[in-house]
């Protein structure tokens, strides 16, 4: 890690929370779009789209990560394995 870098570690249970509050705020701009055309609305809802599918993905991949280690570690093993079978 280099100097200035942070990572902040997220559980699934942080990301499926952010994930139904803004889901809850977009549904919420969803009845105001209902009730007439508003381009900023319909601005927002594509930002929370976008926004949803990031935290989708970031679930997706903490899972994966908690489920089979961290991808270093997998591709080191992988690698490994790779070496063991072309030396049999």
């Amino acid at each position: 890690m280099g100097v200035g870098t942070f990572t902040s570690v997220v559980t699934p249970k942080q990301i499926h929370e952010q994930i139904e509050a803004l889901s809850e705020l977009r549904q919420e701009l969803w009845k105001q779009l209902s009730a007439g055309l508003d381009p900023n609305v319909r601005g927002e809802i594509k930002e929370m789209d976008a926004r949803l599918e990031e935290l989708w993905q970031e679930l997706r991949l903490e899972k994966a990560r908690l489920r089979f280690g961290e991808r270093e570690e997998i591709v080191r093993r992988a690698r490994a394995e790779e070496r063991l079978e072309r030396a049999a």
